[in-house]
């Protein structure tokens, strides 16, 4: 027999000349079953074509079959009873065919339960045991053996019985649901059974649960009568939504001589006194016990709990409902009002008992105002800053320096920040009414230097007029509580007079960088906002319009549409009257002036770079490029613009990013590749040092000849047209 099974699921075979144990789904020779082998199908029993072509762990994935079953256990040790009936679940997981029991949790059953089978495939009982459980075996009210024991299938949940209605299984009619004869009764001796002491149980879980951290707080006032100075002390009240329980913190003004103790009250529930007084310790209590026979029976006593509760004393404590703004509440004798609550405490009461008027109870008078903090008038010494700065405590400080607005407004790369103007002395005197002064204002640290224009011949020694510093305005008293008024960047503007410790100046002219950064930051300058300006501008020509446009048609005899700097701002001194300063009118033409386009000239700026190279004492040029060749893989001579100026930023070169931007765009081709060769070569300034005169792209401006415009692009011509649209509207 032992032979006859082993040759049904194994047999011998050949694979390269060598004998070995073969599958059991491999035939014999010519293809035909050996004696005893049962061949599996090698097609579904469904058409091909229906369901889907996904394998089946991917297709039934977390899909299983509920089955509720139940089985017969005897119990030969006991007289109680003969046998057991377990319920049980059985669980079929479609992906892979495997099968677990499990047995769910019974109280005090005092068997081990839980996983009875734990998940695998189970073969099926003799004399089949080379085959498995499939979907095939299972149906309700059927019985079903797994290792030896007998399964009594029931029913099964929903998912279940459409899964094999789909799969083509008539369902039988669920069967009862049988209940084990020693657990019913069981439960008949538990129900018919008193308990001789009885427990009450009292359940504050839920509330716990609810309302844990949940505190109602209340802003309360005692007027103690007995105090020396009867005034009111300021509590806290909270009370605690998880157990009812009321605690009160006191509120201690600064230096009111009172001890800081940390409760006014402890947690705990507080009770609504009856008139009669307070009652003894032990009086009140949450249950009462009896002795049943009292002394009689040794030197204990045998105790139950009271069920009618006789001469209980029920005490009332203070409820959420109780508490509401306004009410006067009894602690331990001390009549307390409740005047505010918080936000919390509203919303709850408005969403439990529907209050709305949350109107608070006045209990303190307003604080007095706070004094106005005076300080002494300066007293000359030091600066007016580090003066104040020694009234402000005991220990005196250095005045505090605006240390944002110094990173943001420091010099960085091209950009300086700092506002350069010409100035002329206002004087009558012939020798110093020639004198060309710069004003640099420096908007990191709002400072003012002035530098002298050195002029041959001219007996006055140039160079360094006013050192580096703030500037008060005139007319300022000197010893004052008040802080000074300095110069400020919106003070200095074309044709604007200041006054440096008694010199008068005259701004007539600014640089290129100094007219673009007040363009840029129009809302800060007013004279270089254009909208302001052409408002303005209308306000006044308005009424004139008609006269304004032929006072500009005559200005322009040929018609060609555009009028040069001078006549346009003779007109515009006139149309203005006055009005309007140097700086509006330089702005109105710079903004409506024809501009010539200027290249920039390589040899400057590789000028330029070969000086911040030396001066930082850059000479890795091989390097730089040995790196630029290897990473040229086709060597053609040329690389991206982009890649250039990473590799250069990767060797720290020492050049602004502008500069550099503007440099690689001068050495690209027409494929804008750049042709770093030349562009090495052109940086090294060991080998190819620019000569000092090649820098020089325009001769120099004579200082004498001063005419008002701005230096490196000059406005020469004006388009006036349209302006004219701008103010007035298109003429028709």
């Amino acid at each position: 027999i032992g032979k006859e099974k082993f040759h049904k699921s194994q047999h011998w075979g050949y694979c390269n000349n060598v004998a070995m144990l073969v599958g059991e789904d491999k035939p014999g020779i010519g293809g035909e079953p050996l004696p005893g082998q049962k061949l599996k199908p090698k097609y579904s029993v469904f058409p091909e074509g229906m369901g889907s072509d996904a394998p089946a762990w991917v297709a039934f994935d977390k899909q299983v079959l509920s089955f509720d079953a139940y089985f017969e256990e005897e119990v030969p040790d006991k007289n109680q009873e003969l046998y057991r009936i377990r319920h049980c679940k059985i669980y079929f997981y479609l992906e892979d065919d495997t099968i677990q029991v499990i047995e769910p949790q019974v109280k005090n059953s005092g068997i081990i339960q839980g996983t009875i089978v734990r998940r695998h495939r189970i073969p099926l009982p003799p004399p089949h045991e080379d085959q498995f459980y499939t979907i095939d075996h299972f149906n309700i009210n059927i019985e079903v053996i797994l290792y030896a024991r007998r399964y009594k299938i029931i029913d099964c949940d929903q998912f279940t019985k459409n899964f094999l209605r789909k799969m083509g299984v008539r369902l039988n009619p669920p069967a009862g649901r049988p209940d084990d004869p020693y657990t019913n009764e069981r439960q008949k001796i538990l129900d018919s059974m008193k308990p001789l002491r009885p427990y009450e149980r009292i359940d504050t879980l839920k509330q716990f649960l609810e309302h844990n951290g949940h505190v109602l707080r209340f802003f309360c006032v005692w007027d103690d009568p007995e105090s020396m100075f009867h005034d009111p002390r300021e509590l806290v009240l909270h009370y605690y939504l998880s157990d009812d329980t009321i605690d009160i913190k006191e509120i201690i003004p600064v230096n009111s001589g009172r001890d800081a103790v940390p409760l006014f009250l402890r947690r705990d529930k507080l009770p609504k006194y009856a008139p009669t007084g307070l009652y003894q310790p032990g009086t009140i209590t949450s249950r009462t016990v009896l002795n049943v026979f009292g002394k009689s029976v040794g030197n204990g006593g045998r105790y139950i709990l009271d069920n009618r509760k006789t001469g209980a004393v029920h005490q009332e404590f203070y409820r959420d409902s109780d508490l509401k703004i306004g009410a006067v509440i009894n602690v331990w004798g001390r009549k307390i009002i409740l005047c505010d609550c918080d936000e919390f405490t509203k919303e709850y009461y408005r969403t439990k008992y529907g209050i709305k008027d949350f109107s608070p109870v006045p209990y303190k008078a307003s604080p007095p105002p706070k004094p106005e903090k005076s300080f002494p008038p300066y007293t000359g010494f030091g600066s007016e800053e580090d003066s104040l700065c020694s009234c402000m405590g005991l220990l005196p400080k250095p005045p505090q320096k605006d240390f944002k607005k110094f990173m943001e407004k420091d010099r960085s790369g091209m950009e300086s920040n700092i506002l350069r103007f010409l100035a002329k002395l206002v004087t009558d005197s012939p020798i110093d009414k020639d004198r060309k002064f710069i004003i640099s204002y420096f908007l990191s640290d709002d400072t003012i230097s002035v530098f002298e224009n050195i002029q041959r011949n001219a007996g006055i020694l140039g160079g360094k007029f006013l050192e580096r510093g703030r500037i008060k305005k005139p007319g300022q008293e000197l010893f004052k509580s008040e802080p000074s008024e300095y110069f400020n960047a919106q003070n200095l503007f074309v044709g604007a007079r200041v006054c440096f410790h008694g010199h008068n100046f005259l701004l007539v002219d600014a640089d290129e960088y100094t007219f673009n950064y007040m363009e840029k930051h129009a809302n800060e300058f007013s004279v270089a906002d254009i909208g302001v300006i052409l408002k303005k501008l209308k306000d006044i020509a308005e009424p004139r319009s008609r006269e304004i446009r032929q006072v500009f048609a005559a200005a322009d005899p040929e018609h060609t549409k555009v009028i040069e700097y001078d006549p346009f701002r003779n007109l515009i001194v006139s149309i203005t009257d006055g009005a309007f300063s140097e700086h509006e009118i330089m702005t109105l033409g710079r903004y409506y002036s024809v501009r010539d386009e200027y290249e920039m000239d390589l040899h400057f700026l590789l000028a330029v770079v070969q000086e911040q190279l030396k001066k930082n004492r850059f000479e890795n040029f091989e390097q730089l490029s040995a790196v630029l060749i290897y990473n040229d893989r086709e060597k053609c001579g040329v690389l991206p613009r982009e890649m250039c100026r990473t590799i250069c930023k990767s060797f720290k070169l020492p050049v602004a990013d502008d500069d550099l931007q503007a440099l690689l765009t001068m050495f690209e081709d027409d494929h804008k590749q750049v042709e770093y060769k030349k562009f090495v070569d052109g940086l090294n300034w060991r080998e190819n040092q620019i000569p000092a005169f090649q820098t020089i792209r325009v001769p120099l401006k004579n200082e004498n000849d001063w005419s008002g415009q701005p230096p490196s692009v000059p406005v020469k011509v004006i388009k006036y047209l349209p302006l004219l649209d701008d103010l007035f509207g298109k003429e028709e």
